[in-house]
């Protein structure tokens, strides 16, 4: 019989296959063989020989299961059969590990290729425009623009490929830079109204000549007589011809709003009283004009009036370095009386020959390019925004981007408050629909969908952000290299509340021009609206100021918590009233400056001694009797001894008696006996002058321009 022994992994398998050879087969299942210790099941091919098979040798063992017994058995009987199984090897014991495991080695990914961010570069950028155009107006390579739009979810494989203007903006906002939109001009170009902006000092008669010319009374209602908006209407003169006109204010507080009205205009107008000539305001509209290169054309106003002097504003003017028609330049001057209506048909034939020769046209297809002149908050319609379309047709259900803001356009309104569905060229229009209020002075640009205004203005918020903290970083710097210089001040927190933006910054910008060596207006916060209780809550956290400027008197409930916050809040409707308060506020909390003043002047008639009897007592004293010439003697000043005008001693006062008697002062005509510390060069006939240090108070100063200003 041959057949082997079973390998003791075979065993821990558990299914083993055994092979005999024998002269007939069976089946017959064991329950025990191999002495009782192998347990299994013999299978043969024909299962009726199964009763046959009475022996291992008579049957073929295909397979069975090995036991516990089996394998006991097996390491007891290692040499059945004169074969010796293998011995077991022996297990090796694993070290055991101390050692940390070791961590896969940091990859940095892959940096972004970017230019470094240039805030004072600005590129223009265009519809339409290549990937590659855009590179070389950035500086930026393809593959750094390319990662900038995958990031955005857009995708261009080619340096030519062309990308839209929001995207070419958000990606030059990427970069750091800053950007200005280039319009093609494609489209229906059409004439255009001709936009005009009235400039001039405060109380020159600008208001009064526009009411004039739309036969209105708008002056009546302003403030103090002076304008503080921006007024944005149409005028249909008597020809027939229209004309846009912008009313801006005259104050001196109000330099940006003439600033916008001078770059979104295409003729300026003047005006200057007859009487006053030119003043400050005046000197400054016409820098705005010429800055912007827009021409002037000059109203000289309250011709009516006895003082007028029309011949001495044109040479005023002309030493101002304006070339009027009369001395060869090309500055119209037209003498009106905006009262009488005096000359109003020349000014109007003035404005429109000057028109005619700008040849004014504008682009009336495609989406509209437009610019903000002023925003305010309303109570139940929320943000507005007045603006001029410059070209294009804006249309109502538009998603724009104003500034940093956006919406969707739901409605628009003409000056005269109708609701339009479309504004073109020329044409002031209100906006409504934003979700946040945008500055004045902020273009109003079309995209495609929502998504994409979303896009555009978080984009916009975030640059707005960088270039705050950076004015931020700066002034800290800033004021880091001149602390040493500059003396410690006084910190006054300001909250500002207006009715509209431009107001909001007139007022900011006015505060701010009162700061001084010893006071440092801080505006904390600004808003547009009423006061409400978290402006009081933010007052009482930082102890400020509220400023409300031409806004409605707060409620009772805001202002009881006002008084309960020990809060203070000033209410103005005339920009030069706020300013004087203010400036008086500011006065009051400076800590002053300390100065050394004499306070009075006295002669030395006579000298006695004072002789010490003995160590204890001290040395001899020279007393000088003194009578006071002028002013008076204080026993805490500091007395200056002279002689012949050059001071011979100086020195604090150790002892001041009148009448024998000790005396804090001694007023002028009065004897007394003065002695000086450490002093006994008295002769008579010397001057003795009395020292003291006294805080001179900072002045507020108003200038008649309106101009206000703090004098340390």
């Amino acid at each position: 019989m041959a057949w082997r022994m079973l390998r003791r992994k075979e065993f821990h398998t558990g299914l083993v296959n055994l092979a005999f050879r024998t002269d007939h087969g069976g089946a017959k299942h064991v329950s025990s063989g191999a002495s009782g210790k192998l347990a299994g099941f013999f299978l043969s091919d024909t299962p009726k020989d199964a009763a046959n098979c009475t022996s291992y040798k008579h049957c073929t063992i295909r397979n069975f299961h090995a036991g516990v017994y089996m394998l006991a058995w097996n390491r007891k009987r290692e040499d059945v059969a004169g074969l010796k199984a293998p011995k077991r090897e022996k297990r090796v014991k694993r070290e055991n590990r101390t050692q940390p495991p070791v961590e896969a080695p940091y990859v940095a990914p892959k940096p972004k290729i970017a230019i470094k961010s240039s805030p004072d570069k600005t590129v223009d950028i265009f519809d339409g425009m290549t990937l590659l155009d855009l590179s070389k107006r950035t500086g930026a390579s393809i593959g750094a623009l390319q990662d900038i739009l995958a990031d955005l979810g857009e995708k261009v494989e080619s340096e030519f490929d062309a990308i839209s203007v929001d995207l070419a903006e958000l990606v030059a906002m990427e970069l750091g830079v800053n950007i200005r939109r280039m319009h093609t001009g494609e489209g229906k170009i059409e004439p255009r109204p001709a936009v005009v902006t009235v400039m001039g000092h405060v109380d020159h008669g600008k208001t009064s000549l526009l009411d004039s010319l739309r036969q209105t009374s708008v002056a009546a209602k302003e403030a103090g007589g002076i304008t503080q908006h921006i007024g944005a209407f149409v005028v249909e003169m008597p020809s027939g011809a229209a004309i846009t006109f912008l009313d801006t204010p005259g104050h001196a507080a109000f330099s940006a709003m003439r600033a916008r009205g001078a770059a979104v205009t295409d003729i300026v107008v003047l005006v200057v009283a007859a009487d006053d000539g030119v003043m400050p305001q005046t000197l400054e509209a016409m820098s705005h004009a010429k800055s912007a290169n827009v021409p002037i054309v000059v109203a000289v106003n309250k011709c009516d009036k006895s003082g007028a002097d029309p011949e001495r504003v044109r040479i005023q003017l002309g030493s101002e370095g304006l070339l009027l028609e009369d001395m060869g330049g090309d500055v119209q001057v037209v003498e009106i009386s905006a009262v009488t209506k005096f000359g109003l048909d020349k000014l109007e034939e003035a404005l429109l020959l000057q028109a005619e020769m700008m040849d004014l046209k504008a682009r009336i297809d495609g989406p509209a390019q437009a610019f903000v002149v002023e925003a305010r908050v309303d109570r139940g319609r929320g943000p507005l925004a007045t603006a001029i379309v410059k070209a294009g047709t804006l249309v109502s259900g538009q998603h724009i981007v104003v500034g940093a803001e956006w919406g969707r356009i739901r409605s628009l309104r003409d000056t005269a408050g109708k609701i339009t569905d479309f504004a073109k060229p020329a044409m002031p229009i209100e906006i409504e629909g934003l979700r946040g209020l945008p500055m004045a002075g902020d273009d109003v640009v079309v995209v495609d969908s929502e998504e994409r205004a979303r896009m555009l203005s978080q984009g916009r918020k975030k640059k707005q952000e960088k270039d705050r903290l950076r004015k931020i970083d700066e002034d800290m710097t800033e004021e880091a290299e001149t602390a040493e210089e500059t003396p410690e001040r006084v910190e006054m927190p300001i909250i500002v509340k207006a009715d509209v933006q431009g107001s909001v910054q007139a007022v900011t910008d006015a505060l701010r021009s009162l700061n001084s060596p010893q006071v440092f207006v801080n505006i904390v916060h600004v808003g547009v609206g009423p006061i409400s209780q978290h402006d009081i809550d933010m007052a009482q956290a930082c102890r400020a100021y509220i400023v409300g400027f031409n806004i409605r008197t707060p409620p009772s409930a805001i202002t009881l918590a006002a008084t309960q916050a020990n809060t203070k809040i000033l209410l103005h409707k005339v920009i030069y009233h706020l300013l004087e308060e203010m400036g008086r506020e500011i006065v009051e909390k400076a800590p002053g400056t300390a100065e050394t003043q004499i306070s009075g002047e006295a002669e030395v008639l006579n000298i006695f001694e004072l002789k010490g009897r003995s160590k204890s007592k001290g040395p001899d004293i020279k007393i000088a009797g003194c009578r006071i010439t002028d002013g008076h003697f204080s026993r805490s000043g500091t007395m200056r001894l002279l002689r012949s005008g050059d001071v011979v001693f100086e020195g604090p006062c150790a002892s001041l008696k009148r009448e024998k008697q000790d005396a804090e002062t001694v007023d002028k005509g009065n004897d007394c006996g003065l002695v000086i510390q450490d002093c006994d060069d008295f002769q008579v006939g010397d001057v003795v002058q009395c020292l003291e240090q006294v805080i001179r108070k900072p002045k507020f100063i108003s200038s008649q321009s309106g101009a206000v200003r703090i004098e340390c």
